[in-house]
């Protein structure tokens, strides 16, 4: 049974809502659809618990109408199967008075809301048709949400600074081809993300994506790593092993740190760079390899170069192309983005529900300087999802290294408020919403939500002094 009408709700006329109705009295069932009908919803009717449960794991329902008592499966497991199959959905459960602990249980399990038979018709109309607005404001977030993705982001790399706008402008040109390509940037800043975002939209992705991090081995170590070695080669060669170009043929292999590679080995890895050829130490059986190399360093290879510890030629085979990630600091404006998109990841991993950030915890995170660089803030929001208890990220849930000492000195506080004594007060506003503008990269929505205004205050205020 469908409605012949578009439900209107939102701010303006969409497609029809489309209400599921499960319940074992056929009769009742159809008299609920046909009320609702009448308004403008368009009903589908299921009279077991089995063939409600089917019908949800068929069709995309913005609300689903369930009798709490059935034979089959109830209304809790209708309630379950719909929190699972349509996570965008909205639950409504009828119940008679006998049944209203249960209904609560319902409740905390995720129902939208319950109502008591008899049915009020008005009063189920109006229940209907908020769950219908939350369902359609739920999916449109939804929605929202993977635009933002897809215009802040490539394969995870998340950001809408200018300098990170030109970043993934750079890997989208670059990621299709044979390139080598030399990741520069400080420790924290993404370097192996963005090695792996290029893999990813290449076409080797459905190759192997290699990481070896120069740094961590020693020469003889890093050797067999790379090219492997046979059996006898040396003291703890007890069998033949693979290396990574080898194990990463027709993929990628990154080699993170790699201004830290002995020389001894730069010199091998320029070999086979030349002639795509790798020989397993202990052996004098050379083995083609097909590799595309990706490489990172936080150090200046150059520098490293006119020092003796990096070889001129062998940096030139890495750079192909270079691409250079920005510090944090550097781009202030994406910190606001990178903390709603690590909240969301994190809530999901350790299955909390965070609502959002208090305005002092949001304008410490803004501020802070991060060294860590985006690795940092990661693991800071992180620990802020996993401690926290009320859903709302605040003051108490930051790590030590974010908070404020027990005991803040007072004279930088007092050499710092000598130059504002004898100001205006409308001079002072002026520069602090300044300041604040500029801490947040210009984003006008965190601005006002830093200094506990409103967005249309804060546009008035902008206009008002030239800003």
């Amino acid at each position: 049974m469908t409605g012949s009408h578009a439900k209107e709700t939102g701010d303006g006329p969409g497609p029809p809502v489309e209400v599921l109705i499960i319940d074992n009295d056929e009769s009742h069932a159809q008299a609920v659809a046909e009320s609702l009908q009448r308004v403008g919803f368009s009903c589908y009717v299921a009279t077991s618990g089995n063939q409600g449960a089917k019908m949800i794991g068929e069709g995309g329902y913005d609300v689903v109408i369930t009798d709490l008592v059935m034979n089959d499966i109830d209304g809790l497991g209708i309630l379950a199967r719909a929190k699972k199959e349509l996570p965008e959905a909205e639950v409504i459960l009828i119940t008679g008075h006998g049944s209203i602990p249960s209904a609560v249980t319902a409740m905390q399990q995720g129902a939208f809301n319950y109502l008591l038979k008899p049915l009020d018709l008005g009063q189920l109309r109006a229940v209907t048709e908020r769950a219908a607005q939350s369902a359609r404001l739920r999916r449109a977030n939804l929605d929202l949400q993977r635009r933002l993705d897809e215009r802040f982001g490539f394969e995870g790399v998340i950001g809408d600074s200018a300098q990170m706008r030109d970043v993934i402008e750079k890997l989208k040109r670059i990621a299709p081809t044979n390139a080598s390509v030399l990741i520069q940037g400080e420790t924290g800043t993404g370097k192996e993300l963005v090695a792996q975002a290029i893999h990813q939209n290449s076409p080797r992705k459905s190759k192997p994506f290699v990481a070896l991090n120069c740094a961590a081995l020693s020469e003889n170590i890093l050797e067999s790593e790379l090219f492997g070695h046979v059996k006898g080669a040396f003291t703890d060669a007890s069998t033949d092993r693979v290396g990574k170009f080898e194990y990463a043929h027709g993929g990628t292999l990154f080699l993170d740190e790699v201004g830290d590679m002995p020389l001894a080995t730069q010199i091998k890895l320029l070999r086979v760079l030349e002639n795509g050829e790798i020989t397993r130490v202990g052996s004098n059986d050379p083995i083609r390899v097909n590799v595309r190399i990706l490489s990172a360093t936080n150090r200046n290879l150059e520098d490293a170069i006119e020092g003796g510890t990096f070889r001129n030629d062998l940096y030139h085979r890495l750079k192909v192309v270079t691409i250079r990630l920005p510090n944090l600091r550097e781009r202030s404006q994406d910190v606001p983005i990178l903390i709603d998109h690590f909240i969301r990841l994190f809530s999901r991993k350790h299955g909390k529900q965070i609502k959002g950030v208090s305005s002092p915890a949001r304008r410490k995170l803004l501020t802070f300087n991060w060294p860590g660089n985006v690795r940092q803030l990661r693991n800071v929001v992180e620990s802020m999802v996993v401690v926290d208890y009320d859903g709302l990220l605040d003051l108490d849930d930051l790590p030590e290294e974010l908070a404020d000492p027990v005991e803040p000195a007072q004279e930088p506080a007092r050499q710092s408020l000598t130059g504002l004594i004898g100001r205006s007060l409308e001079d002072l506003e002026r520069l602090f919403i300044a300041e604040t503008l500029r801490v947040t990269g210009g984003n006008r929505e965190e601005a006002a939500k830093m200094l506990g205004i409103g967005e249309r205050t804060l546009y008035r205020k902008i206009k008002e002094f030239g800003l």
